[in-house]
């Protein structure tokens, strides 16, 4: 399985971190090793001083497919989740001002949280889905779908135009403003729908 993220995907966080707005989207890969193990904490990497959390909402494929109809696109994932792409900030900056790709700075061991899954039938609209991230018990991210600047069912097209999506991959779906740095004994926890879906200790 692989796991596909999309950068860019909200306006906010597009002007918090300076960046141009893409006219298509950001895609980029994580392997498998990036997956955070269950009841693990995240231990921050020797390698940057500066790692951010970025909540996102998570799609699990459950076909196979290439080149999706947009149409089509709501019966390739059954499940909603929520998740964490964690980013190092400072590595990152480095390797785009060289020029360079960002994968150290986005899939290194332990960099995508995943957590629950929940069965779509109980979401009235998946593109108004309300999420939130708690640093400490303090909501410091807070996002609606509504709010994406390619839809769900739009970013399986795209994807499947240049990546076959195959049962179990994994699609992040971007993130909302509201970024920031963790520390050591940080606690995070993602919401939703008001469904706690994750609570990660920071090491």
């Amino acid at each position: 399985m692989k796991l596909i993220c999309i950068g860019r995907n909200y306006t906010e966080h597009i002007k918090e971190l300076e960046n141009e707005k893409p006219t298509d989207p950001v895609v980029f890969l994580k392997p498998d090793t990036a997956i955070l193990l269950k009841k693990q904490p995240f231990f921050i990497p020797d390698f940057s001083e500066d790692v951010h959390y970025e909540v996102e909402v998570l799609l699990k494929i459950n076909r196979i497919g290439k080149h999706i109809d947009r149409k089509f696109a709501h019966k390739y994932y059954d499940e909603i989740g929520l998740g964490i792409d964690f980013t190092a900030r400072d590595l990152q900056s480095q390797l785009k001002a060289k020029g360079l790709p960002w994968e150290k700075a986005k899939s290194f061991d332990g960099a995508a949280v995943i957590g629950k899954w929940i069965d779509k039938k109980i979401i009235s609209d998946v593109n108004s889905i309300e999420f939130s991230l708690k640093k400490n018990d303090k909501i410091v991210q807070n996002g609606n779908t509504s709010h994406m600047l390619w839809k769900i069912d739009e970013l399986i097209e795209y994807i499947s135009k240049y990546f076959t999506l195959k049962i179990g991959d994994i699609i992040f779906t971007g993130t909302p403003a509201g970024v920031g740095k963790v520390v050591a004994n940080d606690k995070l926890k993602g919401y939703l729908e008001n469904n706690e879906m994750f609570s990660i200790t920071v090491k």
